[in-house]
């Protein structure tokens, strides 16, 4: 049985409808950046994605090449994620989503060093001809952290950050983002799939104690 990070990890990948209180560990990722409105048909952000999942299927598929990984054992590849932010605005305005700025991730298990990582980007590109150098190895530590299920569209976010808002008025927490802590999203749905009323979203912030 191929190891799931959603399953696993369930605290992490699959809260509640309601706003809690996690510390979530420092991991590693694959990540892209880039800016501008991710709705943008073959913008940055839709070649950011195409990036991502050729290097992270590269990683997944490696034990059918001739690259050993140290520690490797099957996995499923984890769901897409995404951090982002705007200049000069507080929180997220869904209203202007062409001065977005973001990094695109796909978490990696802990066995995958840099060198494995160069080699999947290298070997990525070779096979799917496709220039991945925009790929990053990064290690993120988000810590202390709101988060929630969001179920619906994207633009309908701004009533359950509201929701997580109001929890840490209550218990005592103020939202902590700033140029290293940023708004943080898990998408669970298949966009291509599953009507948008349905999709499901972890919405995570990193918080302080007041």
């Amino acid at each position: 049985m191929a190891f799931d990070f959603k399953k696993e990890y369930k605290e992490f990948y699959m809260p509640k409808n309601k706003p809690e209180i996690v510390t979530v560990p420092k991991a590693n990722y694959i990540g892209v950046r880039g800016k501008g409105n991710p709705n943008e048909e073959g913008g940055a952000y839709q070649q950011a994605i195409s990036v991502l999942y050729a290097v992270a299927y590269t990683l997944k598929m490696s034990y059918k090449t001739d690259h050993r990984i140290e520690g490797f054992y099957e996995y499923v590849v984890p769901p897409l994620e995404g951090f982002w932010w705007q200049d000069d605005v507080v929180g997220v305005d869904y209203s202007n989503k062409d001065t977005f700025n973001w990094i695109s991730v796909i978490r990696l298990p802990d066995f995958i060093s840099i060198d494995d990582f160069n080699w999947a980007e290298e070997t990525a590109a070779k096979k799917k001809k496709l220039d991945c150098s925009s790929a990053e190895f990064l290690s993120i530590d988000e810590g202390l952290c709101v988060q929630i299920m969001h179920i619906g569209p994207f633009d309908d976010e701004p009533a359950t950050v509201a929701l997580m808002d109001a929890y840490l008025d209550q218990n005592g927490y103020v939202n902590d983002m700033n140029n290293d802590r940023l708004h943080h999203e898990i998408y669970l749905s298949d966009a291509r799939k599953v009507a948008p009323e349905k999709w499901k979203t972890v919405i995570r912030h990193p918080i302080r104690k007041m």
